[in-house]
């Protein structure tokens, strides 16, 4: 720019310019910040009750009473096998 191109600028602070952009992407960091901070926190209890129930199956052990028993299903060759050997009857 030359010195007349100046002297017909109207005179404005740089920051001026520089504020409106700034301000939006200042904003957008401080929500960006903030939604991070959520989740952290967020995390942060969803671990905690993590811990919680793993020190509790942990200290609490396995009760036998009251579950049911799983039966594991026979093959085919498997139930001939009991019925010829006479383990099981007709």
């Amino acid at each position: 720019m030359n010195e007349e191109e100046k002297a017909n600028e109207p005179e404005t602070d740089s920051n001026e310019r520089i504020q409106p952009e700034t301000i939006s992407e200042l904003d957008r960091a401080d929500q960006i910040a903030e939604r991070q901070k959520r989740e952290n926190d967020r995390r942060e209890e969803l671990l905690q009750r993590e811990e919680a129930l793993a020190a509790r199956k942990a200290v609490g052990g396995i009760a036998e009473a009251g579950q049911e028993e799983v039966k594991k299903e026979q093959t085919s060759k498997e139930y001939a096998e009991e019925i010829m050997s006479g383990k099981m009857s007709k």
